[in-house]
């Protein structure tokens, strides 16, 4: 499905009845990575799986910026009148859902995000030189868009009064400090650092995911 919000053409498709939660994938994915997610979380949700801007079948863009990706998170909540969603974001949707989070403190029922980082130096220097070079060759704006944001300060964590759920991997290309200090920041936030997974292990087209989200969602969905 299709809809409008703030002048982009974004889409998403919805599956299964109960309360609303939203997916949003990472940078340079779409809502497909979550496939074998989707199913297991329709059993008792209705979920709202979501193609970031200028991703996947959404509308293309010339320049990105997260804050822009949450206004649209936000206002796909209010186009829908969808009350108190519930909201995980990887990576990329991460970030999205804490910006979202922060800018609207009630708009969620809970938060879970996984792989988020505050600033670009919160990646792992292994991470950031390889994303450098590959930006030199080839300019992409999704790619300039890892290396110049986000910048989430402490004092927006603190705005945060959604139950919230901070996952990373103990091989994450996120700094383990970085994980830490975004669950150090939001009041009463649970961290999780999985051990032995990678960024991406637990979450693309992975089964672990859904016991992680669904434990954490019925105590406040």
């Amino acid at each position: 499905m299709y809809i409008q919000l703030n002048g982009q053409i974004i889409y998403y498709e919805k599956s299964g009845e109960g309360s609303p939660v939203i997916l949003v994938h990472g940078n340079k994915e779409t809502h497909k990575i979550f496939d074998v997610l989707i199913p297991e979380l329709s059993k008792e949700h209705t979920v709202y799986a979501l193609d970031s801007r200028g991703h996947g079948l959404s509308a293309s863009v010339s320049t990105f910026h997260y804050t822009d990706m949450a206004e649209d998170i936000i206002a796909f909540v209010h186009a829908l009148d969808l009350v108190k969603p519930a909201f995980y974001g990887f990576s990329d949707g991460g970030i999205i859902g804490l910006i979202a989070a922060y800018k609207r403190p009630f708009l969620f029922s809970s938060l879970i995000v996984s792989g988020a980082n505050l600033t670009p130096r919160g990646l792992k220097l292994s991470t950031r030189l390889p994303i450098r070079l590959l930006y030199l060759k080839n300019k992409d704006p999704l790619t300039a868009l890892m290396l110049k944001e986000p910048h989430i300060k402490k004092s927006d964590l603190g705005k945060i009064t959604t139950p919230t759920l901070v996952l990373a991997g103990s091989k994450d290309i996120v700094k383990k400090r970085e994980t830490k200090r975004i669950a150090s920041s939001i009041p009463d936030a649970v961290l999780k650092i999985l051990p032995g997974e990678t960024h991406f292990s637990y979450v693309v087209h992975s089964p672990k995911l859904f016991p992680l989200l669904n434990e954490f969602l019925r105590d406040f969905s």
